[in-house]
């Protein structure tokens, strides 16, 4: 795929859906694959000491398990539009959802850690995929008048399928006496924590049959009376369907497709562009987000606190992921994307510092005071906010915009690829850097975190209220 959604021509902008309802329908089902990217990116942080226990595996194996799924969903990522433009966008995502349901089955039963290993790269295929091919689909479906708010669909998938992720996996130890290792219908808990991604799967896999192609494939593959079809259930019969037909075809002809050759100039190799989107997708990462996703059960364990409060905790930190996920949605068109950005940057700060201050205290029994306990805790959650209603938001608002059209889908290629290779090697070195010192990794996140506000000064124009022909 190139770019995701044509421009409105006059047609386009007098889009009004007869039934409203059943667009916002058509999109809430593409975004079960955010939902799922979600879901299957958290749920591994209530298995990680189980694994560890089982497999009898030291930190540095125990990390490659948990980040090998990044691996996958750098690949997934990398081939969905392809393979979306030769066989549809409803086809990928219903290989998206087989991917989910063999990889949670697989994952749930494994034999060793090896084959756990694979299944987690099956699932990494379908988060690339489903990363790709859900913001394609809901652009290419939504009427322009509500794009942008359907367009948040995706991300709000995402959070709220963190969330869910992190209660199930609650509910499920709490079911098994507080033990992830428990036995529940003859598996130990955390094989049912993994196995559970069974269920959207298959919701998601049976939605994509009751929802309509994207017309903009329909009109690539020649199939115009379906694409007047699906344009009318989605923009509405008061809009002259035809003029509708040529106005995307148009928009499709003049299309440049982008190539990596594009990106490349001066001594630097990349133009200075494409170096500030790379700039933007790393340091988003850096900060060590993830490591809230996909360890913050074992953080709170390693510090003397008991399984089901350390699920609680992780319960808790996903929704105040939703609440700043909505707080940036409001603001973003508000007061901008480099005000958010900063704001989120300096909080950011802070509040790592704050946890680097209290894990410093950590003893050799491995608890921590009650006092530094309590600020850890509350450290904790400031920091996940403060990121989601900045950087967990406006980094794919900036990269959706501020690129050149010439360029767009290709910059856009190569800074989240950045992306996925900063989540990776955060990810994978946690577990060792916490067994090295946990306070110092917290530092060296804050240090990142600090980093990003002269970056933003300095290098990140403001794109609020541009049209995209401006940038670059």
């Amino acid at each position: 795929m190139t770019s995701t959604a044509q421009p409105a021509g006059p047609e386009g902008r007098k889009a009004h859906p007869d039934s409203l309802g059943h667009v916002i329908f058509i999109t809430a089902a593409a975004a079960m694959g955010g939902f799922l990217f979600g879901y299957d990116s958290s749920v591994i942080n209530g298995a990680v000491e189980a694994i560890r226990s089982r497999y009898e595996v030291g930190s540095a194996a125990l990390a490659q398990v948990i980040a090998i799924a990044l691996i996958g969903s750098a690949i997934g990522a990398a081939i969905a539009g392809r393979i979306a433009d030769r066989i549809g966008r409803i086809r990928v995502m219903q290989i998206a959802a087989v991917l989910f349901t063999v990889s949670a089955v697989g994952s749930a039963l494994p034999f060793a850690i090896w084959d756990l290993a694979i299944w987690r790269i099956i699932g990494g295929l379908g988060i690339g995929m489903a990363s790709v091919i859900g913001p394609a689909y809901i652009a290419e479906v939504a009427p322009p008048a509500y794009r942008g708010r359907l367009a948040s669909f995706q991300q709000g998938a995402i959070v709220l399928g963190i969330a869910i992720s992190q209660l199930v996996n609650w509910g499920i130890l709490n079911l098994a006496d507080g033990k992830q290792r428990g036995q529940l219908a003859g598996l130990e808990a955390w094989q049912w924590m993994l196995g559970v991604m069974v269920v959207p799967a298959l919701i998601y896999g049976l939605l994509s049959f009751v929802i309509p192609e994207s017309p903009r494939f329909l009109i690539s593959v020649g199939r115009i009376d379906r694409a007047k079809e699906v344009l009318g259930e989605v923009e509405g019969h008061r809009v002259n369907l035809d003029t509708r037909i040529a106005e995307i075809r148009e928009a499709m002809r003049r299309e440049h497709k982008s190539t990596f050759k594009d990106l490349l100039g001066g001594r630097a190799g990349f133009l200075p562009i494409v170096w500030i989107g790379i700039g933007l997708s790393v340091f988003q990462q850096l900060v060590g987000i993830n490591v809230a996703f996909y360890y913050s059960s074992t953080l709170w364990q390693s510090v003397g606190i008991d399984p089901s409060s350390s699920f609680l905790y992780s319960f808790t930190t996903s929704i105040i992921n939703i609440v700043g996920t909505v707080i940036a949605m409001i603001f973003v068109d508000r007061i901008g994307r480099r005000p958010l950005a900063l704001i989120g940057s300096a909080g950011m700060t802070v509040a790592l510092a704050l946890e680097a201050w209290a894990f410093s205290a950590k003893t050799a029994a491995g608890t921590l005071p009650s006092a530094e306990g309590t600020v850890a805790l509350i450290a904790a959650h400031c920091f996940v906010l403060f990121f989601a209603l900045s950087w967990g938001v406006v980094v794919w608002v900036f990269l959706g915009e501020m690129f050149p059209n010439k360029i767009r889908a290709a910059a856009l290629g190569v800074a989240a690829s950045a992306q996925w290779i900063a989540n990776w090697a955060i990810t994978a070195s946690f577990p060792s850097l916490s067994d090295w010192n946990l306070s110092g990794t917290y530092v060296i996140y804050m240090i990142f975190a600090a980093l990003s506000i002269p970056f933003v000064l300095k290098f990140v124009k403001e794109t609020k209220g541009k049209a995209l022909e401006e940038m670059g």
